[in-house]
């Protein structure tokens, strides 16, 4: 699939020119994720999964909070290392997976699917079909998945990317053969750069 290489080598190029800290989706805390995390109710022990999660540090604060199965994924290698480095040793207790979420095969089921703004760079529908797939394979049957996309409000590129916005209903629509909401928040992020960026976030079950 050329597009799977095309979104690689941007990436890779994106995570090898600029730091973790001044890349434009960073946030020192998730905090919309993390109340949204709290609300779906994991169990310590239930796999976690943060598709994109790159060197995000959502994992960080997972970690901190007792969770003791966390996989993060991610299309570019070069996105783990910041979150390496600052992981340290608590590195090892991570499962770290390469791999583009449309032709990803997972391993295992996962109790949550954790994804803030890898879907809504999937503007083909053959790509959404894709990604669709790849989470009913990995995620449980009881399984919750937080999905986060920018808003109709939103710039329409991120990174130099278009993107495809949603609001709550059109990204209910997207899953509604896999998953059923159960809340949703808006979420004005502010890059390093000062953008605005209004996100929804979506807590669905799996159907």
């Amino acid at each position: 699939m050329a597009g799977c290489e095309a979104r690689e080598e941007h990436w890779q190029r994106v995570w090898s020119e600029k730091d973790a800290e001044r890349v434009s989706w960073y946030e020192a805390v998730p905090v919309t994720s993390l109340e949204l995390i709290e609300e779906a109710g994991p169990a310590a022990d239930t796999p976690i999964l943060d598709m994109g999660g790159g060197a995000s540090t959502l994992v960080d604060h997972l970690l901190d909070r007792g969770y003791r199965d966390v996989t993060v994924v991610d299309i570019a290698p070069a996105a783990f290392a910041p979150a390496r480095r600052r992981l340290a040793e608590r590195a090892a207790a991570v499962h770290w997976e390469v791999a583009d979420v449309t032709r990803w095969q997972p391993p295992r089921r996962y109790g949550l699917w954790h994804d803030r703004a890898v879907f809504h760079f999937l503007v083909a529908e053959t790509e959404r079909a894709a990604y669709r797939a790849t989470l009913a394979q990995a995620l449980a049957r009881d399984g919750r998945a937080i999905i986060a996309t920018f808003a109709p409000d939103a710039p329409p590129k991120c990174s130099g990317l278009p993107v495809r916005r949603h609001d709550p209903e059109t990204l209910a629509a997207a899953f509604a053969d896999i998953l059923e909401p159960v809340a949703w928040r808006r979420h004005l992020h502010v890059t390093p750069g000062g953008v605005r960026q209004p996100f929804v976030y979506g807590l669905f079950r799996r159907r």
